[in-house]
């Protein structure tokens, strides 16, 4: 690819934090609407559970294929195609006649997701080849993100109060129309100079997993825990994730590089952004049912009491990541996990009643946990990779927060459906079983932090990176290792 100019690749930048901006807010600013679908679309909680998870559990299943088709037929083609996607996506989303139209058409949003957000970081990474401006090209590109999570709530409060529900997919429209015309426009193409494979069966068997765990999830409070058809998708995913672990080391190219789960710091950073994004994907869900249909409160003003959250996302971010540059990653894991556990503990104290500059205090310790996870999970996923397995790495990262995120919906909504009805004492009764889980994630991500810190982890992530470096799978029909030349 030919070297660019200055504003070229300033242009490239601002259009992949563009679909990055609409990509990432759709996960929250969806939820500031949820109490105002029902009304028109005559929608459950669990209704409402699909209309989140519909989104993040597709991103969840897909990133990883979307990052290497990119690889293999052009970043710019598979770019082009998933902003055409998500914008159909938005379009039929505000036209949804019926629930289950939102539903089928915030799947089809995430579709085209899935082939923004890793192929905008792969397209920034091959467009500043220096590597202290790709540094800093990849720290506002990391900016955007968490900023379009915080201000996701806002914006989509002021949307609704001001023109309905429907408005938050359509300002996605004209967002996403610029960015194709400046697509074709500015961004060079670009392919890998070696593709993965594409892996069909592993994808098909990550489909199944996540899918029969969340539709568990999300209808057993219908069915019950000991339906058939419960206990039949509980089976599906165990078998699922038996025949990952048989299957996935066979490959040369695996769509789940098993071998990389070896390194203790890796392991526990795929776990501590499910952990943090399962509690934070709760807080968010609960939170937005507490402060309009408990409390009364308009989508606006709802919006604005997570105005904080956003702030302190935004602020502690690029700080957290350089105190992570300087002295590693645990010191910001514990404080994540310390304030996202105490954020749970205090929310159990959370009444119809309760005042609200208490209530906004308790939300600062949410905003403190995300604003403090993600770097060093990021950092803990790649460090000591060979640079040959640092994209898969960070690509796995990302599905752990997708999937977390759905979790916690999933399992949130689960929780509260039942006193969603009657409201007030009895909701945030009921949400106490949300806060206890969410304490004893952040107590999680506490002691992985703390584990994953360590000089054994050290040791654990260089075996790991050795093996990895080197390229051994196993041989098909063989139970030793080898060696591909």
């Amino acid at each position: 690819m030919p070297e660019l100019s200055p504003r070229r690749r300033f242009l490239v930048l601002a259009i992949c934090c563009a679909s990055i901006v609409v990509v990432v807010m759709d996960i929250s600013i969806v939820n500031v609407a949820l109490p105002a679908i029902p009304r028109d679309l005559h929608a459950s909680v669990t209704d409402l559970q699909w209309t989140v998870d519909a989104y993040t559990l597709v991103l969840a299943c897909f990133l990883l294929l979307a990052g290497s088709t990119a690889d293999r037929v052009g970043r710019r083609r598979v770019f082009q195609v998933g902003l055409a996607a998500f914008g159909l996506g938005s379009l039929l989303c505000s036209l949804a006649p019926s629930i289950g139209w939102l539903i089928a058409a915030r799947a089809l949003q995430a579709v085209g997701g899935t082939m923004l957000n890793p192929v905008a970081m792969a397209i920034v990474a091959t467009t500043f080849t220096d590597r202290a401006e790709r540094a800093r090209a990849i720290g506002v590109f990391g900016a955007m993100s968490g900023l379009s999570l915080g201000l996701g709530p806002i914006l989509g409060g002021a949307l609704v109060d001001g023109f309905g529900w429907r408005s938050i997919f359509w300002i996605n429209v004209p967002i996403v129309i610029a960015a194709l015309v400046c697509t074709a426009l500015f961004v060079p193409e670009s392919r890998a100079d070696r593709a993965r494979r594409f892996d069909p069966v592993g994808q098909t068997l990550v489909i199944l997993v996540l899918g029969s765990v969340v539709y568990a999830i999300i209808e057993s409070g219908r069915l019950g825990w000991t339906s058939p058809v419960i206990l039949g998708l509980l089976a599906v995913a165990v078998l699922g994730v038996l025949g990952i672990l048989a299957y996935e080391p066979r490959r040369v190219d695996p769509l789940l590089e098993l071998r990389l789960f070896r390194s203790l710091p890796f392991s526990s950073a795929i776990l501590m952004a499910l952990f943090a994004l399962c509690g934070f994907g709760a807080f968010l869900f609960v939170t937005t049912l507490y402060l309009q249909d408990v409390r009364g409160m308009s989508a606006l003003t709802a919006g604005l009491c997570l105005l904080p959250v956003g702030a302190l996302i935004v602020v502690l971010s690029p700080l957290t990541g350089r105190l992570v540059g300087g002295r590693g990653p645990r010191l910001p894991l514990v404080v994540s996990g310390a304030a996202l556990a105490v954020g749970g503990g205090a929310s159990l104290s959370l009444g119809p009643a309760t005042p609200v500059p208490a209530v906004l205090a308790i939300y600062l310790l949410f905003g403190v946990a995300l604003g403090t996870v993600n770097p060093p999970i990021t950092n803990s996923a790649v460090s000591g990779m060979p640079v040959s397995m640092a994209g898969v790495a960070a690509s796995l990262a990302s599905v752990g927060r997708q999937t977390g995120t759905t979790l916690g919906v999933a399992i949130s909504g689960t929780i509260v459906r039942s006193a969603s009805a009657r409201g007030g004492t009895a909701f945030t009764s009921a949400a106490h079983g949300v806060w206890w889980l969410v304490l004893g994630l952040g107590a999680g991500i506490m002691a992985l932090g703390l584990l994953s810190t360590g000089r054994w982890a050290s040791h654990t992530a260089a075996r790991a990176a050795a093996l990895s470096g080197a390229g051994v799978s196993a041989r098909p029909g063989s139970a030793g290792p080898r060696v591909r030349r």
